[in-house]
């Protein structure tokens, strides 16, 4: 099936919809036996730049037999046309409906993308609910770093994959095309996958409440599936598949270039910070196995730009060896290196002189909070004077506009440190006019500061998020203390905030409310012109839910969290210690510096920071 020219001339971005790029994969159906739609839960221009879904799709195109396609949630004009043509949900590269696909697969990306999920479902015409799926029906099946928490979207999954993905998703179509084949129903094929590491089953899972609505127990219905789901990590980085073609997209996309995985982890334990810990433990790419991929990337798709891709680019080991080898050939040819998530602690002046989208791209540091005391809170491990140096840097390379990341409503937070984000913001301003060698201009500085929401597996998950007046009175309070017209000052919604945090530490009984929420026809929650604060809290109200015991309740130490039926590797004796090292106002060095005993070197892995014989609690 392919859309009519008809319906594409009254849609924005036709682009988005009509496949056919070049190095898509296209299969013959009749040497296929196993058909995954891998689905990204927002537009086209924002899954086409999704990292993962690159690998995965590569991955599964080369096992004999399967077949992965791709689909998209389409913009409000093309569902209009769509419902009202009776045209169901399709795949991009054969344009076949998702209902006739085997597995449909999801990638949790963000919470307030969790109603796209359940309307792309709707508009393929597949049953949301898992209780309600026949074996005739696609396997539906969810992955990416919100099943870390998947509980809120517990009912609607067959499956989730928990951790990296490349080994499972070969296990899923190798065992799904057993079950295709023989006589197995649904209930032993789902039995079977609990049965793997990583595969997490909701429905084999029996949850129960204590009377005042927190958690008291899961218990699996079978004695033979883990009591804990364990994540999955590839252990060695440079044996994993990566792609060497890229499907190249016909419209502007978010991240239209090479993006090279450096590494995967974070050395450094930012309290706040989820990734940083279900990353964990780090695991390198060598110098000779990423200057071999970046070539081939680049013969293949005409690029002329590659992004160093990592939590923290300026952590991995052989940074400069890796720029060194890349330039030889990249400044040859015209091709400019990006280097994302540098830390101030690392930009220096040798770095800026050779890369050259630093020379001429923006500069942009993440202080995070306003304060010394509150960065030592929350583990940031950089000071002012750090800061000022990496600024004075820049500015003497001719920069005049510097960004900030901050976030509001911290554990511990006062309006002192609030005080403090305007504070830096000025003597930054202060720093260009220190700077002898700067350029004649007007110094800029944007502060970009976002809410702060307690995530599962972090030192900080236990912690209440501020209420939405407090978060609002907060953003008030800098914008009034910010009078310097040098000083831009923006922020991210309130509400917004608010609602990711419910769905972030939520359990099972939310799913009603995102019931509620799609048959009211609500999605597209990520994008502002469609998100409603207040049409969410109607919909908890009609489902019987308080929205602050998840978003705004310090969760109690010895309770059952929502999250604890899934093991990351890192335990929860250390998220314990680093919450309370947190009120101390404790800091806790890199694991380069030291190791903290964080339990992620159960996981094993080479060329990791972690070593085999670290202590898992003290």
């Amino acid at each position: 099936m392919r859309i009519p020219e008809s319906i594409l001339k009254k849609v924005e971005k036709p682009g988005r919809y009509v496949g056919g790029e070049w190095g898509q994969i296209i299969k013959d159906k009749k040497d296929v036996d196993v058909r995954f739609a891998f689905c990204f839960p927002d537009t086209y221009e924002i899954g086409m730049s999704n990292l993962g879904i690159r690998i995965l799709y590569d991955i599964m195109n080369k096992m004999d037999g399967v077949w992965c396609e791709r689909a998209y949630a389409p913009w409000v004009d093309m569902e209009k046309e769509m419902r009202e043509h009776d045209i169901p949900l399709w795949a991009v590269e054969s344009g076949d409906p998702l209902a006739d696909f085997d597995i449909v697969g999801f990638t949790l990306q963000y919470e307030m993308c969790y109603t796209n999920v359940l309307n792309m479902l709707d508009l393929a015409g597949i049953p949301l609910m898992a209780a309600e799926r026949k074996k005739s029906d696609p396997l539906v099946v969810f992955g990416g770093p919100c099943t870390y928490n998947g509980e809120p979207v517990a009912d609607f999954a067959d499956i989730m994959l928990i951790g990296e993905g490349e080994d499972e998703v070969v296990e899923l179509c190798l065992l799904f095309r057993e079950y295709k084949h023989s006589d197995m129903t649904k209930e032993e094929f789902l039995h079977r996958a609990a049965q793997i590491e990583g595969f997490y089953v909701p429905s084999l899972y029996d949850v129960q409440y204590n009377d005042d609505g927190t958690i008291k127990s899961y218990t699996p219905k079978y004695g033979d599936i883990p009591t804990k789901v364990r994540k999955r990590i590839v252990r060695d980085m440079d044996k994993a598949p990566y792609p060497e073609n890229l499907v190249m997209p016909y419209i502007e996309t978010v991240q239209d270039r090479v993006v090279l995985e450096v590494y995967r982890g974070c050395i450094r334990g930012c309290r706040f910070c989820q990734a940083g810990m279900v990353y964990r433990p780090v695991r390198e790419k060598t110098v000779e196995r990423l200057n071999e991929a970046a070539k081939k990337l680049i013969d293949n798709t005409g690029y002329d730009e590659i992004t160093l891709s990592s939590l923290s680019i300026s952590d991995y080991t052989c940074i400069d060896k890796l720029t060194t080898e890349m330039l030889k050939w990249t400044d040859e040819r015209n091709i400019s290196l990006s280097l994302p998530s540098l830390r101030v602690n690392s930009f220096t002046k040798e770095l800026m002189d050779k890369i050259s989208t630093i020379r001429t791209g923006g500069i942009t540091f993440a202080p995070e909070a306003g304060t010394q005391r509150l960065r030592d809170v929350i583990n940031k491990n950089i000071n002012e004077e750090e800061l000022l140096r990496a600024c004075r840097v820049a500015f003497s390379g001719g920069k005049t506009a510097v960004k900030l990341y901050f976030m509001q409503g911290l554990p511990t937070e006062t309006d002192e440190d609030l005080d403090g984000i305007i504070a830096l913001a000025r003597e930054v301003i202060e720093e260009f006019y220190r700077t002898p060698d700067r350029v004649k201009r007007q110094p800029q500085v944007t502060i970009s500061a976002a809410c702060f929401v307690p995530k599962p597996f972090t030192p900080f998950q236990w912690e209440g998020q501020c209420d939405y007046d407090e978060l609002c009175r907060r953003q008030k309070y800098v914008t009034v203390k910010n009078t310097d017209r040098k000083i831009k000052y923006n922020y991210h919604d309130a509400g917004t905030s608010r609602i990711e945090a419910v769905f972030a530490r939520g359990d099972r009984r939310l799913c009603k409310a995102l019931i509620e929420a799609h048959n009211r026809g609500m999605r597209l929650d990520s994008w502002e012109e469609f998100f409603s604060y207040e049409g969410w809290l109607d919909v908890f109200r009609a489902v019987g839910i308080d929205e602050s015991f998840y978003a705004n309740r310090t969760f109690g130490e010895d309770e059952v969290l929502p999250w604890d039926i899934i093991d990351i590797g890192v335990t929860k004796e250390f998220f314990l210690r680093e919450r309370h090292n947190a009120y101390k106002e404790k800091t806790t060095p890199a694991c380069s510096e030291h190791c903290s005993g964080c339990g992620a070197n159960r996981l094993g892995g080479e060329r990791t920071w972690c070593p085999k014989n670290a202590i898992t609690s003290e």
